[in-house]
């Protein structure tokens, strides 16, 4: 609890003294006669004269009660408002047939590529707080999956989706980035990202990767290359001749050096991932680098609590009238 106007407190050291002191000034000051005190002497004190300083610790206690209602005593819930823009960010994922090879591992089981992707990229929308996000999926062309939203839970519906398969196959990265600078190129965000992800290079797409990377610098935004998988060869599904299951040693090429050079193309910053891990600390690594600038307001919520103490001093007010009229009253 605190007080509006704590100083109005110092009337009760102001008040309080010179009532006690001319209270107890006036005590006998009013005297009645008599003859002899002898009888006086041997009569004993009744109830209400032994508790005669009630009067005055009534009105003490009413001075004090409304004494601090006057100060207006508060109870305050502080709160904080963040007042912030927030960033634009495209998650680009490429879901192209290479992203079935199961090089990634999750709880010690293997998993495709786009399987783990799925629940790091879930992990990194998760995080987010205040920021437009949109997702685009590309393989032999780009798809918007997701437009840009605030509603993660939408988001987060729509990447459960997202399945190798659902756009012809092949690898068009330029394409992506191009699809990914349209969804952000007419927002007012201050920063605009686009975390694009691959495991392979360039080969569809009617766009060339450096020149849509050239348009995403020519609209301010930046560009965050991830290439995803082991190097070297990598486990591939496939089926026999009995129509089972089997793995098989594939090599996968990516192109590091045109996803490097797009990210420092638009001052961005390319990453390899080649396991679980490394994917995850790439992600939170970007998570940390784009974060929002925001103003921070603090205010707080009163509620006033003057009424707790004006009501109890106006009933001890009217108990103590009431003795001083009745029980208490003097005779001149």
């Amino acid at each position: 609890m605190i007080f509006h106007d704590p100083l109005i407190l110092l009337l009760i050291v102001v008040i309080l003294p010179p009532l006690v002191y001319f209270y107890l000034r006036r005590k006998g000051t009013n005297q009645v006669l008599f003859p002899s005190l002898e009888t006086l002497k041997k009569l004993k004190p009744s109830f209400f004269q032994r508790y005669r300083y009630v009067l005055i610790i009534l009105r003490s206690a009413v001075i004090v009660l409304l004494v601090v209602a006057l100060a207006r005593p508060q109870y305050g819930n502080e709160q904080t408002k963040v007042t912030t823009e927030g960033i634009d960010i495209v998650l680009a994922v490429d879901v192209s047939g290479s992203m079935l090879a199961e090089d990634f591992e999750m709880g010690g089981k293997r998993y495709n590529r786009l399987y783990v992707i799925k629940q790091v990229v879930k992990d990194f929308i998760q995080r987010r707080i205040n920021d437009r996000i949109g997702l685009v999926v590309f393989a032999g062309r780009a798809y918007t999956q997701c437009p840009m939203t605030l509603d993660y839970e939408m988001l987060l519906q729509l990447l459960e989706k997202v399945e190798i398969g659902m756009i012809e196959d092949g690898t068009a990265i330029g394409s992506g980035i191009a699809s990914s600078v349209d969804r952000l190129r007419g927002t007012k965000a201050k920063s605009k990202v686009v975390v694009l992800l691959t495991d392979g290079r360039n080969n569809a797409g009617e766009i060339d990767s450096f020149t849509a990377a050239e348009i995403a610098k020519t609209f301010g935004i930046k560009v965050y290359t991830i290439g995803a998988g082991t190097k070297g060869l990598a486990p591939f599904p496939a089926v026999d001749l009995f129509g089972n299951k089997v793995m098989r040693q594939v090599k996968i090429d990516i192109d590091d050096e045109s996803l490097t050079e797009i990210a420092k193309i638009t001052d961005g910053k390319y990453y390899r991932a080649t396991d679980t891990e490394s994917l995850k600390e790439i992600y939170s690594q970007i998570d940390k680098l784009e974060k929002t600038e925001s103003e921070v307001t603090h205010y707080t919520e009163y509620n006033e609590l003057f009424h707790y103490f004006l009501l109890p001093a106006f009933w001890l007010l009217l108990f103590e009238l009431g003795l001083t009229k009745t029980r208490y009253r003097k005779i001149p």
